[in-house]
């Protein structure tokens, strides 16, 4: 990659090609500059290039120019900043960093906030350093925040890896880390957790930024906790009420726009209609599946999303690259076209539908009209990040079941009062709900005429056997199928859905045999099949090539009469403890309203 020099190694030459002292590596002439810091479109810009910086940002730069200088036409177009995703897990798109980077390079992308703790969740301090490693070696600028919360809620769940104070103190002095990861624990935080506002401490002790996570619609004594507590961002608001409460206490809000995250246009009014102040306000995706990127886009997805619910296109385009910086204390070094900053550029003929026609980053051309223009090596894993789904046996429907008997419900009883995971289409959050399944022969049965089917936790880090099993409802399968996958947030076990059991062992143990990926069975045998050798959260093949395999699953999935919107993401929610109001853990149903684990039955 690219070594981008300090501002202060290269400022003579910076001073030198202003004044026309020294010629540019690069000249973009006749642009519409688009100034993030004024909210102004400035017509006949001129912008010069040296060592990866902007030099000269103005009305001509032809003092600039000799015959050994690049010259890029703009044409009237519009000279955009190189947009910045603020908050991100690699991990979601089932592709390593380098995929994942090689796939939003073309949508625009020139900043990425990556926030490694699935594999931290599988690997541990090892696994988030070898992510770290490979974020250094990308042509654009991919910063690392040490996650946080492994596992996610302890006491509740049980991770591959545990993390705590002295491996964030550590992490906090690598290079490239910019901040700790979103504290999903907002529990330990309001409780005054020591492993948590000790983590908090070491982060801002270094002055680097904290990430948030409150997850909670509650936005009294407990919220005011929280902010208290030193989050500086947060990004898990879903009403106009929450990105309120989080920028009146001197937060950053986040409004996430993911595969699966619809979180812009119910919050973007407080600007639109309640006139906040847009500069503490940050667009992020949070998860994108690779179908998403491949197909749908990235950063500019979001810019799109945001102008189309009424923002302003310089105004969104300002939450998707100024802001960002700011908040992470690199405006002296992305966000913005400006002299001296990285020279990280998108040209556009459009603002509204923000069409990527060119990519610069730091200063060379990266990509031009929806193609990728330079080569990324492909990254190489470890062999210890590979083959870590232990599941310890063999699994057979007999591990599937549920029994009246386990759950003490009495010998004469035909039906039973269950818990019910509820999915919520295009959110995180789900319901808590709760339904009679019938008994027959002693067993609690799914009832898919009210699509509640069954959920089964596979306990895979170390090979105990263990297996939990509930109830879940709002996928609408409506065949004999099953979907296991090794992607379970936070802790990644395995979670297998299905309406037939014996289907639901078979797809387990698929998953077993190729070391991790996400699989999909009918009575007519595997229908898809993505593998993730790579901690069973990733994958080494190229994102295009996932994004077909993934389609496959979607489509699978469709066939089985699952209608949700990127329902893959839901499947793989279903065990964050961190989020309401009901999951399942490696110990049990979660009920995340209290933070306490409760019954099956009822």
């Amino acid at each position: 990659m690219k070594k981008v020099p300090s501002w202060p190694e290269c400022a003579k030459s910076l001073v030198d090609v202003a004044m026309g002292r020294e010629p540019a590596d690069t000249v973009i002439r006749g642009g519409k500059w688009v100034n993030v810091y004024s909210s102004e479109v400035i017509p006949a810009t001129d912008i010069a290039i040296k060592h990866g910086r902007f030099a000269y940002v103005g009305p001509d730069a032809s003092h600039t120019i000799n015959r050994t200088t690049r010259v890029i036409e703009a044409k009237e177009r519009y000279l955009v900043p190189g947009l910045c995703d603020a908050h991100l897990h690699v991990e979601s798109a089932m592709v390593t960093v380098t995929e994942f980077t090689r796939a939003v390079i073309p949508h625009g992308t020139t900043s990425l906030f990556i926030d490694p703790h699935e594999i931290g969740n599988v690997l541990g301090l090892a696994g988030v350093r070898l992510m770290r490693d490979e974020a250094l070696e990308m042509p654009i600028n991919v910063y690392v925040q040490m996650p946080s919360c492994v596992p996610s809620a302890p006491g509740l769940e049980n991770a591959g890896a545990a993390l705590g104070v002295a491996d964030v103190a550590e992490a906090m002095e690598w290079s490239n880390i910019i901040g700790l990861g979103e504290v999903m624990n907002f529990p330990g935080v309001i409780a005054g957790d020591d492993t948590m506002l000790g983590e908090i401490a070491v982060t801002q002790d270094k002055n680097k930024t904290v990430g948030g996570h409150y997850a909670s619609p509650d936005l009294g004594r407990a919220f005011h906790g929280y902010a208290a507590g030193g989050a500086a961002d947060d990004h898990e608001g879903t009403r106009l009420e929450d990105v309120i409460a989080r920028v009146r206490q001197g937060m950053r809000a986040m409004l996430r726009l993911g595969s699966a995250w619809y979180d812009v246009a119910p919050q973007i009014k407080a600007v639109t209609e309640h006139g906040l102040d847009p500069r503490n306000i940050i667009l992020c995706t949070d998860d994108s599946h690779s179908g998403t990127l491949v197909n749908d886009g990235h950063m500019n997805r979001v810019v799109r999303h945001a102008i189309a619910q009424g923002l302003p296109p310089i105004t969104a385009i300002q939450m998707a690259s100024l802001n960002a910086a700011q908040h992470f204390g690199l405006e002296r070094e992305l966000g913005s076209v400006a002299p001296g900053r990285r020279a990280d550029l998108i040209i556009s003929s459009d603002l509204p539908s923000l069409p990527i026609e060119m990519v610069l980053a730091r200063g060379e051309v990266v990509a031009e009209n929806g193609a990728l223009g330079i080569d990324i090596p492909e990254a190489s894993y470890p062999e210890s990040a590979i083959n870590t789904v232990k599941m310890g046996k063999t699994l057979g429907e007999d591990d599937i079941r549920i029994t009246a008997a386990e759950h003490k419900v009495p010998v004469d009883a035909t039906t039973a009062t269950v818990r019910v995971i509820g999915v919520i289409e295009n959110q995180a959050p789900t319901k808590a709900l709760t339904h009679d399944v019938p008994i027959k022969d002693g067993l609690l049965e799914m009832d898919l005429a009210a699509d509640v089917c069954q959920i089964a936790l596979v306990e895979r880090h170390r090979a105990t056997g263990a297996v939990v099993n509930g109830f879940v409802s709002g996928f609408g399968y409506n065949l004999p199928c099953a979907m296991a996958s090794t992607v379970a947030h936070d802790c990644h076990h395995m979670i297998v859905v299905g309406t037939d059991r014996a289907l639901m062992a078979k797809a387990a143990n698929r998953l077993g045999e190729v070391g991790g990926g996400v699989t999909l069975f009918t009575e007519a045998g595997e229908q898809a099949l993505v593998e993730l050798p790579i901690a069973g959260l990733m994958s080494n093949e190229r994102a295009e090539i996932v994004a077909e395999k993934a389609q496959k699953l979607v489509s699978a999935m469709q066939d089985c009469g699952c209608t949700l919107n990127n329902a893959y993401m839901q499947h793989s929610l279903l065990a964050l403890v961190v989020i309401p109001e009901l999951r399942i853990s490696d110990i049990g149903l979660v009920d995340v309203t209290t933070f306490k684990p409760t019954s099956l039955v009822v």
